[in-house]
C-alpha cells in the first residue's frame, strides 16, 4: 500500500501559491521543471499556509474554551514555550521561547491554552515585539487577572544568515501588565523563569 499523508489545505490559495512560486524560481535563474524542484512550489504554498495558520485562529476562544472559576491568587507560570515564527521584514523564521506569568483574579485557564496563545500568534507574518504584546493582550483582555508578564527570547535568521551575520545574538523582548508592574512581583518572575528547579 502507498503512503499517502491526510492534509486540509485551500485548494484555491495552494494553487494561486503554486503559481507566484513557480515564476518566483524562474526569476532566481532556476527550472521549477527539473526533477529537484518540480513538487517544491505545492510543497512551499502548503508549508507557508502552515506556517501563518494563526490568522485562522482565536486566541481569546482558545482561553475561554477552558476557563474556571478559581479562587487563585498565586502567580502561574509557563516557562520555555518553543516558538518558531517568521519575521514579516524577510520573511525568514525566527525561533525561541516564551515565558508567560498571570496573576488570577477569580478565573484561570488550561496551562496547555497558554502555549496554544503562544502559537495563534507566532504563526503569523510577525515582529517579536508586536508577538509579545499581543500574548500579554489575550491574556489581559480573557482572564481580567490582577497581572500578566510576557517574556520572549529568540534568535532570528535575518540576522543570522543575511543583513549583519550575527550568529550568536538573541533578542529578548517582555511585556507586564497590572502586578507585574511593581518591582518585587516582577521579579519574582524573572527569578523563577531563570532559575533551574526541575
Amino acid at each position: 500500500m502507498a503512503y499517502s499523508k491526510v492534509e486540509q489545505y485551500d485548494e484555491d490559495v495552494t494553487s494561486g501559491l503554486v503559481r507566484s512560486y513557480k515564476a518566483a524560481l524562474s526569476l532566481l535563474g532556476e527550472d521549477p521543471e527539473r526533477e529537484g524542484l518540480a513538487k517544491t512550489p505545492e510543497r512551499l504554498a502548503k508549508a507557508m499556509q502552515f506556517l501563518t495558520q494563526g490568522y485562522q485562529m482565536d486566541a481569546k476562544a482558545i482561553l475561554e474554551s477552558a476557563k474556571f472559576h478559581e479562587d487563585v491568587s498565586e502567580m502561574i507560570v509557563v516557562k520555555d514555550i518553543e516558538l518558531y515564527s517568521m519575521c514579516e521584514h524577510h520573511m525568514l523564521p525566527f525561533y525561541g521561547k516564551a515565558h508567560v506569568a498571570y496573576i488570577p483574579n477569580g478565573y484561570i485557564t488550561g496551562l496547555s491554552k497558554i502555549a496554544r496563545v503562544v502559537d495563534v500568534y507566532s504563526r503569523r507574518l510577525q515582529v517579536q515585539e508586536r508577538l509579545t504584546t499581543q500574548i500579554l493582550d489575550a491574556l489581559r483582555d480573557t482572564l481580567q487577572p490582577q497581572g500578566v508578564a510576557v517574556v520572549i527570547e529568540a534568535s532570528h535568521l535575518c540576522m543570522m544568515m543575511r543583513g549583519v551575520q550575527k550568529q550568536n545574538s538573541v533578542t529578548t523582548t517582555s511585556a507586564f501588565y497590572g502586578e507585574f508592574q511593581k518591582h518585587e512581583t516582577r521579579s519574582e518572575f524573572m527569578k523563577l523563569i531563570t532559575a533551574q528547579l526541575h
